[in-house]
């Protein structure tokens, strides 16, 4: 063989294993999003870098996370750094769900998504609120499976684009609604949804009275209210070293102010006027494990990485995308400790009425 079509071979080669590494390997759980579309949301290109030294700033002024006006700033910038790797590596609904043996995790999830508006027992005609809907894939499930009209509520322009892209993929536009807005101030009427649900989205705000206190306000009377929460358990140790470490670990690595223990939520919810209809940790048995997901998708991650360091390393990515996938990597860990340890959950359910 001589040098020229020894040459052309490898060539070939090579890129057919560079196009089965980025577009086969390297595409989303839910095909919407390819490595090579990566990005830092509405952050220009050249600023990623500069975005993330940012955040990790707010943990190094503990203090500034605390005030209510610097929160919004730091989860919007969170989600410009985030968004597209979790639609990427995770799919559409960036949260978690019990395993279900024989189930596919997509499959799992749109269960766990169909239980939180079987709760409110909503259908066709009604209007219920998404408080902190991401990219809307809960948004969409629900949708299709109530038939209700559903208004989602992110503080990520973003993930307002993203959203309205994929209802209208999904034919599900007619029923599917995002605005841009921050869940502590929304700009809806008094007394204007038949139900509301969020999943694992409130740990994002600094008190959770304020965010409950809102969705308080905008529900109709008798309306109900279900929430799937991030919080630690009752074998959480607040004196243990190790605890202490994972806890933080997981708030840095999510942008979040702090986590709340198990037992505040009823309290803030009573608090704000609801009453308590229900209230259970979703993830205990006989619940499967909801890291498990986690803890499989250790060599997707490796292989992810060396993609995200190519493609950065060669100009198509942003620079930072390679520490935020790392970031994210290192707070997959401490999620799995947590969940292993059963010091945290992140689906403490409370189903809640706005009294008649």
């Amino acid at each position: 063989m001589d040098s020229l079509t020894l040459f052309s071979t490898a060539a070939i080669v090579l890129a057919g294993g560079l196009y089965w590494f980025i577009c086969i390997l390297g595409s989303a759980e839910q095909k919407g999003k390819r490595a090579v579309d990566l990005s830092g949301g509405s952050i220009s290109k050249e600023k990623v870098q500069d975005n993330y030294n940012q955040y990790w700033s707010f943990f190094r002024r503990p203090k500034e996370i605390e005030k209510v006006e610097k929160v919004p700033e730091f989860v919007d910038t969170f989600y410009n750094l985030v968004t597209d790797i979790y639609e990427w590596g995770w799919g559409q609904s960036f949260h978690f769900s019990p395993a279900i043996p024989g189930k596919s995790h997509r499959e799992a999830t749109r269960i766990h998504e169909e239980m939180a508006v079987d709760l409110l027992n909503v259908g066709p005609g009604k209007r219920i609120l998404d408080a902190g809907c991401g990219v809307g894939g809960p948004m969409r499930a629900i949708a299709a499976h109530s038939g209700a009209n559903v208004v989602g509520i992110t503080i990520n322009e973003y993930q307002v684009k993203r959203t309205r892209a994929h209802n209208k993929k999904a034919g599900l536009d007619g029923l599917c609604e995002v605005v841009c807005g921050n869940f502590l101030e929304m700009p809806f009427e008094d007394n204007s949804f038949d139900g509301a649900y969020s999943i694992e989205a409130t740990c994002h705000a600094p008190k959770l009275e304020e965010v409950y206190g809102e969705i308080y306000r905008v529900l109709k009377p008798g309306a109900l209210y279900v929430s799937y929460e991030w919080v630690t358990t009752e074998l959480y140790r607040g004196d243990d070293a190790e605890h202490r470490e994972v806890i933080q670990g997981i708030e840095r690595g999510d942008a979040l102010p702090g986590l709340r223990c198990y037992s505040d939520i009823s309290a803030v919810a009573k608090k704000v006027g609801f009453e308590i209809v229900q209230e259970r940790d979703l993830a205990k048995p006989p619940s499967q494990p909801w890291w498990t997901r986690l803890k499989m998708g250790r060599i997707a991650y490796w292989r992810n990485h060396i993609l995200v360091t190519i493609l950065a390393f060669i100009g198509i990515a942003p620079k930072g995308v390679v520490d935020v996938h790392e970031m994210l990597f290192v707070t997959a860990d401490y999620l799995t400790r947590g969940g292993e340890s059963g010091i945290f959950t992140p689906m403490h359910m409370i189903l809640c009425r706005k009294p008649e």
